[in-house]
């Protein structure tokens, strides 16, 4: 009967510690998610996808957003992909030969064989800052993502079109 008590008071405990507790960054990245990049808002659309079942990880890993919250924005792109993988990744190969690029002046696509598709993302002086894989976006993530952290240069003059020295 002692042994039932102790055993029913650790069940107790760990189910407390486990509702308590937050996931470590190391504990999210084992999970598939980056917790310095996950928006709680990105939980919800899980359902849109099949994917209800890993909504309360996804919650415990995501950050909260704030109503004046400001998205860190990069000035350069580097969208790395394989064309012998657009077969296994047609979406990315849809993004890159639609005229979605060609919305981002600051986007390079980059060939390089056997590569999974990633984006490099890149600070004003070149260097890389963080490289994500996308090997599970979709052609609209994709964009949006583009459309998010990326800057917009300035518009240069067209001197063609405007006649101006």
């Amino acid at each position: 009967m002692n042994s039932l008590i102790h055993v029913a008071f650790l069940l107790f405990t760990y189910f407390i510690s486990a509702t308590i507790s937050e996931f470590t960054d190391a504990d999210c990245r084992e999970l598939g998610f980056i917790k310095s990049q996950l928006l709680c808002s990105s939980c919800d659309n899980l359902k849109d996808f099949g994917l209800e079942e890993i909504k309360s990880q996804c919650m415990e890993c995501c950050q909260k957003e704030s109503a004046g919250a400001v998205s860190r924005k990069y000035p350069k792109a580097i969208l790395e992909v394989c064309t012998c993988k657009f077969g296994t990744y047609p979406q990315i190969q849809a993004f890159i030969k639609s005229e979605r690029p060609s919305k981002f002046k600051n986007l390079q696509i980059k060939y390089l064989r056997g590569l999974d598709p990633q984006i490099k993302l890149l600070d004003k002086k070149g260097n890389v800052v963080e490289t994500l894989s996308i090997t599970k976006w979709n052609t609209d993530t994709v964009q949006e993502f583009f459309e998010t952290y990326l800057e917009q240069p300035e518009d240069e003059p067209d001197y063609l079109r405007t006649n101006r020295v």
